[in-house]
């Protein structure tokens, strides 16, 4: 029997001259190893393997390994199912009668060596392969390479994890995982992520907000148990999730075609008609009228429930918030009224001429006034509001203000929109483009849109004070305007109430004649003021009416209905 030594050295010499079949069998010694590490013997291309320096000499005094070069036609390219080509394979070739033997012989080594020696006989060999080896060794390893950690997290305890790493999943993606298997179909239903999916989109977006109160699906989210005290299971979510989406479609294509149901409130006015301001929510309408009352109306059974007197001129501008209504009157004088008892909590006595305009957010107010000035107030409270200072720089009446923590934003009869520094209140800038008089406007980061008795709506950068874009299509003067991220709607003395597509109107290349969705024609009067959020219009008029738009119920099933005899369906196109 041959000496060990010898044995080893026979061992290396053909490892170093292995077939090309021996080769393609090293990634099943792959399998074994934890780990790869190079440790190489500079300046000899050799292996460490042995552990005599004797033996090491003898096989540094060998000739190197020959290169071994692929045959040809002995290879082939695959096809996977998808119809992109694979890595190019090897066809079946007949072994040598001495491969299993020697085979056998290099595992039995390879075994007694340590997990270092393992990484640096493994390396050597694949630093002596072609390159299509190196990809045929790769797409071996890749599979077991991977983890289908989704799985294995569980097996651990360690649900929660994999049920907070799905939940950041949209809904394409979050169906595509319930079908990769089994496992993931229990994670996602265990950890409900359809009911969080949901709950997700009604905290970030108004529309799912809007809808879970409308709707009712609400009283389903962000609660452990809901009120009757039954789960849905996640299975009820994942149905739920595209009826909402259904109703979202429904609304967006009511704006685009003008489909609304329609509720008239007569406020009957018994001197003077005409509804010249107003603000609502879910539950109440507020109205400024011309006969010098604020009346509040029922939002759901249209009735009023208050009516607010002390000005002796007409009521032109209000705000509220959840304390206070503050009223602004052509009296020349701004009341604070108790939102909820409708007592008159003060009094504000400065402009010289009527109050036009108001705007009241964070501890600040600006006023407006025909006297063409603007003040800016400090509101502690109800009773205790100061001026803090007075802005003048208009040539006619100031029609309008709004303002943010950085601008005050004013517009006037003077054809001028002027800019000024919230916290200084120092001037800014002047916007100029107008032919005529401007009556409304509204300022949100950025971008100011505004009214005037041109007929036409511009829209301004207010950083660098550019029109951004001219709309024509009122044919009287623009005498409100609001605008949230897709729409902008005016009114009109004409009558009219238009829908604009803003983001079309933001991009210059948008042709002017598809900007105007629709016109819809109801008040028999002017416009006076409007307001609007995802699913209606809330508008009032000289004709002495409030009427209330609505894009989210159908108006088929709205006919069913007996809640308002003047309820009405009408829309027309442009």
């Amino acid at each position: 029997m041959e000496p060990e030594a010898v044995l080893q050295e026979k061992a290396f010499k053909f490892m170093c001259s292995v077939p090309r079949s021996l080769w393609l069998s090293c990634s099943s010694l792959a399998d074994s190893m934890p780990s790869l590490r190079c440790l190489h013997t500079p300046g000899t291309g050799t292996l460490t393997a042995f552990q005599s320096s004797d033996e090491r000499e003898d096989c540094h005094n060998e000739e190197p390994p020959r290169k071994i070069i692929p045959e040809k036609n002995v290879y082939r390219q695959t096809k996977l199912a998808n119809g992109t080509s694979s890595m190019i394979v090897p066809k079946q070739r007949k072994l040598s009668a001495n491969y299993e033997k020697e085979k056998e012989l290099c595992v039995k080594y390879f075994d007694q060596w340590s997990e270092s020696d393992q990484v640096e006989f493994v390396e050597q060999l694949i630093s002596r392969m072609c390159h299509y080896q190196h990809g045929h060794i790769n797409s071996y390893l890749k599979p077991m390479l991977q983890r289908d950690f989704i799985t294995a997290l569980p097996a651990r305890g360690l649900d929660h994890i994999a049920e907070n790493i799905l939940s950041y999943l949209d809904a394409q993606s979050l169906c595509a995982a319930e079908l990769v298997c089994k496992e993931w179909y229990r994670v996602t239903s265990d950890g409900m992520l359809w009911k969080k999916l949901i709950e997700r989109m009604v905290r970030t977006d108004s529309l799912w907000r809007g809808l879970a109160e409308r709707r009712g699906w609400g009283q389903y989210l962000f609660k452990k148990k809901p009120q009757d005290g039954k789960t849905p299971p996640n299975s009820f979510y994942r149905a739920l999730y595209p009826k909402i989406i259904q109703d979202i479609e429904t609304i967006e294509s009511n704006w685009r075609c003008g489909k609304h149901s329609l509720q008239r409130i007569h406020c009957r006015s018994e001197t003077s008609k005409g509804v010249y301001c107003l603000q609502y929510d879910d539950q109440k309408i507020v109205s400024g009228l011309r006969d010098n009352t604020i009346k509040i109306w029922d939002k759901n059974t249209l009735e009023c429930k208050r009516v607010l007197t002390g000005h002796t001129g007409s009521v032109l501008c209000l705000q509220y918030d959840e304390r206070v209504i503050v009223t602004g009157s052509s009296d020349s004088t701004v009341r604070v009224w108790d939102v909820n008892t409708g007592e008159m909590l003060n009094t504000l006595i400065h402009h010289c001429e009527a109050v036009l305009h108001l705007r009241f957010s964070n501890g600040m107010m600006v006023t407006c006034s025909k006297d063409r000035s603007i003040a800016v107030w400090d509101m502690a409270s109800p009773t205790d509001i100061t001026l803090r200072r007075v802005l003048v720089g208009h040539r006619a009446a100031v029609n309008v203000v709004d303002f943010d923590d950085k601008y005050i934003v004013s517009a006037s009869g003077d054809r001028t929109i002027k800019v000024w520094n919230s916290g200084t209140c120092e001037f800014v800038r002047t916007l100029n483009g107008h032919k005529r008089g401007i009556a409304c406007l509204q300022y949100r980061d950025r971008l100011v849109v505004s009214g005037s008795s041109d007929n036409t709506i511009r829209l301004w950068d207010i950083e660098c004070g550019a029109c951004l874009r001219v709309l024509e299509g009122h044919e009287e003067l623009v005498r409100c305007i609001r605008f949230d991220n897709k729409r902008i709607v005016s009114g009109a003395y004409d009558g009219k109430i238009k829908v604009w597509d803003l983001v079309a109107a933001l991009d210059p290349r948008a042709p002017a004649g598809t900007l105007c969705l629709r016109t819809l024609v109801e008040h028999s009067g002017r416009v006076f003021r409007l307001q609007f959020d995802e699913f209606q219009i809330v508008s009032s008029s000289h004709d002495d009416t409030i009427l209330m738009w609505d894009f989210l119920n159908d108006p088929d099933t709205q006919a069913e209905s007996s809640r308002s005899p003047s309820r009405t369906y009408t829309y027309i196109s442009r």
